[in-house]
């Protein structure tokens, strides 16, 4: 049974006389005859009865006219779904985030984002890294965005945006002047976060080119969100690298202060699953952070 078949049974019915049903379709009207004996002969069913020139419904045609009917309202509404989503006027984009990025640098991002397609359903789960990377790789999110590097070879790899990482601490000015040392850094007691976290791998990895293994250093708390970790800092906890993202009001406000030593610039980056073909919401997401990049610093890909 098809679609086609559906409308020639339809027109015959509604006219009650296989030639002009055949007129208003531009069909022949051995087509249109052919068509209604091949519904009766596959479901072994006599959908009209045939009385002189003229037919009329069955019993069983009327049941099945109004089935028909609503197959092809149903097919229409498919057909007007599709062609919605292809304009991105429906649909749904799951979006997942580590902390930095989804906390301070998406956010702004998906409200432009809803502003343009108020039609797709945004969603978005913030994890670490490797969480995110996880979610991408199984299916659970379309789109990820993190800091850090990441391993998985299913998962392509796109810049789309840089970030600024600072020593920050609860301190007097002065300590904020001093250029720091390996020594300075052992003396110090440390904030971290959980190990998985972009901004725990940066400092890691920072604190590893001086020779420094986290081991050797005074970590009194190791904490899972950046926010908390910025709390503990400002109470005094210690010392910590954070984004100037997360930090950049509370040192405007005095609570925190930027100490002197340079932690490496780091990428925020787009993980999409290599075997998925992308959406054309995760393309339009993606147009958006074109469009707020500076030409200069374009969004570059990598892994396939």
């Amino acid at each position: 049974m098809t679609l086609e078949q559906l409308r020639i049974f339809i027109a015959v019915a509604q006219r009650e006389h296989v030639t002009r049903a055949a007129v208003d379709l531009n069909l022949t009207q051995s087509a249109v005859s052919a068509a209604i004996a091949a519904l009766e002969a596959r479901h072994a069913t006599q959908l009209f009865d045939r009385i002189g020139r003229r037919i009329a419904l069955t019993q069983a045609g009327r049941l099945f006219l109004i089935e028909a009917r609503a197959v092809l309202a149903r097919a229409a509404q498919a057909e007007t779904a599709l062609a919605d989503l292809a304009g991105l006027k429906r649909g749904a984009l799951a979006l997942a985030a580590s902390q930095t990025a989804g906390n301070y640098w998406l956010p702004p991002l998906m409200a432009r984002f809803r502003a343009a397609y108020p039609g797709i359903a945004l969603t978005l789960s913030i994890g670490n890294t490797e969480t995110v990377a996880t979610m991408v790789q199984e299916g659970a999110a379309d789109l990820g965005f993190v800091e850090g590097g990441i391993g998985d070879a299913d998962l392509a790899v796109t810049t789309v945006a840089e970030d600024e990482l600072l020593l920050v601490a609860h301190a007097a000015p002065k300590t904020a002047r001093k250029a720091l040392r390996a020594d300075d850094l052992k003396a110090m007691r440390w904030v971290f976060r959980e190990r998985g976290s972009g901004t725990r791998a940066i400092l890691d990895a920072a604190l590893a080119d001086l020779g420094i293994a986290a081991s050797e250093l005074d970590v009194v708390l190791e904490l899972p969100s950046n926010e908390a970790v910025r709390n503990a800092v400002e109470a005094g906890a210690g010392a910590a690298a954070l984004s100037r993202l997360v930090v950049q009001d509370a040192i405007a406000a005095g609570a925190l202060v930027a100490l002197n030593f340079k932690l490496p610039k780091r990428r925020f980056l787009a993980l999409q699953h290599k075997d998925r073909a992308p959406t054309r919401a995760e393309r339009a997401l993606l147009a958006l952070v074109d469009d707020q990049t500076p030409p200069g610093a374009r969004r570059t890909r990598s892994g396939g």
